[in-house]
């Protein structure tokens, strides 16, 4: 059960909080370098924890459920503390980057449901190619939006950032309409 990559994983859902409360302070340049860091290593280890537990052929249903939940929990708690600080503020729309952020949260509880009813009824949904992408650019955005809250001067890093979060919403919807539709077949109607 405490295999590398589990415990890569249990990590990342430890570093959280450590996380959360580095960000805490928008004004605290440092505090965001050092949460970036935090965030920089924990999002390695999504890539580490899959790939070594392949490798060494200890693939586990207890890393097969934490994995997704770290993401969850990790990608959740970014948007919302970001949220909560005015970091999901920019140019030209304001406050409506906070939808981006809420689309992506919706999703995740979507899917997350949708999944825990299909394998009440023994049906499996593997993750596709292109939810992987989106998580992939999930954690590329919100580095970005850590990152533009240790060089605040460069505006440009927080426009990427925003513009890397809208195009993962709309991944995001891709994908889990995906998965809804692969789940509406197994739904009584």
């Amino acid at each position: 059960m405490l295999t590398l990559p589990n415990i890569l994983t249990l990590s990342r859902i430890l570093a959280v909080p450590l996380l959360v409360l580095f960000l805490w302070w928008p004004d605290w340049a440092l505090g965001y370098a050092i949460g970036l860091l935090l965030y920089c290593a924990a999002a390695i280890t999504d890539y580490f924890d899959g790939l070594l537990a392949r490798a060494q052929g200890t693939v586990s249903k207890l890393g097969q459920f934490l994995d997704p939940i770290a993401d969850k929990i990790m990608v959740a708690a970014v948007i919302l503390i970001l949220t909560a600080k005015g970091g999901l503020t920019g140019p030209i729309v304001g406050d409506a980057h906070v939808v981006a952020g809420l689309i992506i949260l919706m999703r995740e509880i979507i899917v997350s449901g949708l999944r825990e009813f299909l394998g009440g009824i023994q049906v499996s949904v593997p993750v596709s190619r292109l939810a992987k992408w989106k998580t992939t650019l999930q954690m590329i955005a919100l580095g970005l939006l850590i990152f533009s809250g240790v060089l605040p001067e460069i505006g440009l890093i927080r426009w990427v950032g925003l513009g890397a979060l809208w195009i993962a919403a709309f991944l995001t919807c891709v994908t889990g309409y995906g998965y809804l539709r692969v789940g509406l077949k197994h739904m009584d109607t």
